[in-house]
């Protein structure tokens, strides 16, 4: 992103401002606690929409206020800013699993839909061909067997289904039971503090926020310059395949440095916030960048539940065979995903003085 972009030239002490942004983040939480209590807690199985629409905005909250907290940890105190933020993510990552498993069973049913291009297969959404900034070759070609595929496509859903959905009610029922504990309390607790009283330090009056806001972007141009920009302007990465579908069930190591560019990326957007408040500039290319990112980390998270799903003991051969297209088909959204970034960033990168 522009340099200039960091830059608000004018505007009232850094400590005010920082101050002002995080006792609005905690202010929401806040709100969005009330809201989830009100609601009873209720899932979106139930219908409540009321309590799926608390718990993101708790999660939204929660995240804004941890990267705030790390971006600008040298303005406030130490040991409450570095025992708070742990917590916090804590938090937010115990609340998007369930809305997370959903949205990856929905993914692969509606793939498994499209690619066996069966109408005796329910999809539980519509997907399209390609993500936009797919380029031409960003898919390969898949297996033309439309029969084997079929065939397996309906119990490769039905596996899916199972495994899914009890990963989502666990994830619910751990939700349930952090919203309920001790450590959820300390730490909303630590929140209404912050709504009234933030504790900076005493050279915050006198240090200002966009050194600190130029680090986090300086930390994001680094480890976009670490990824392999080059290969993902290629249709085809036959290594990612190969690995996720061995019998090696560790993360595919291809998609870590994307993960932790998208993490920097969205502290980055945080930082903005601080500076600009409602009066940030929208910024096109991130907002571009951000959405390619968050489509590779959804299609690779679909690929491995796929490929352990495919490792299911004692499965049909058509079964499995189905669950591999799948996989495939989902790395290839992983590559078309890079083109997509990659295509943003060179020309944020081209366009920038």
């Amino acid at each position: 992103m522009a340099q200039q972009h960091l830059d608000p030239t004018a505007g009232p002490v850094a400590g005010d401002t920082l101050a002002a942004y995080l006792q609005a983040q905690a202010t929401e939480f806040l709100r969005a606690l009330r809201q989830h209590r009100e609601t009873g807690g209720a899932t979106a199985t139930n219908g409540a929409e009321e309590a799926v629409d608390a718990a993101r905005a708790l999660r939204r909250s929660a995240r804004r206020i941890s990267g705030t907290l790390h971006t600008f940890r040298p303005l406030l105190d130490e040991g409450w800013s570095e025992g708070m933020r742990p917590e916090l993510a804590w938090l937010s990552g115990t609340l998007a699993r369930e809305h997370a498993y959903g949205a990856r069973l929905e993914r692969l049913l509606a793939a498994l839909h499209r690619l066996s291009g069966s109408s005796a297969f329910p999809a539980q959404a519509p997907a399209p061909d390609a993500h936009p900034g797919t380029h031409p070759g960003a898919r390969a070609q898949l297996p033309s067997e439309k029969g084997t595929l079929t065939v397996g496509a309906a119990k490769a859903g039905a596996l899916l289904e199972r495994q899914l959905t009890l990963a989502r009610t666990r994830a619910h029922s751990a939700a349930l039971q952090a919203l309920g504990s001790s450590r959820f309390h300390a730490v909303a607790d630590n929140v209404a503090v912050l709504a009234s009283e933030v504790p900076l330090t005493a050279s915050a009056s006198a240090t200002g926020l966009k050194p600190l806001a130029a680090a986090a972007d300086e930390r994001l141009r680094d480890a976009v310059a670490g990824l392999p920009l080059i290969t993902a302007g290629h249709p085809y990465n036959a290594e990612a395949l190969v690995h996720g579908l061995s019998a090696d069930t560790a993360p595919q190591p291809q998609d870590s440095p994307w993960h932790q560019v998208r993490l920097l990326l969205r502290l980055h957007r945080y930082a903005r916030e601080v500076l600009f408040g409602d009066e940030a500039p929208v910024d096109v290319r991130l907002l571009t960048a951000g959405q390619a990112l968050d489509r590779h980390r959804d299609a690779a998270e679909a690929a491995a539940a796929a490929a352990s799903a495919a490792r299911t003991p004692r499965i049909a051969p058509a079964t499995a065979y189905a669950l591999g297209v799948l996989h495939a088909d989902q790395r290839h959204e992983v590559e078309a995903a890079r083109f997509a970034f990659q295509r943003a960033w060179m020309r944020e990168t081209v366009g920038t003085p």
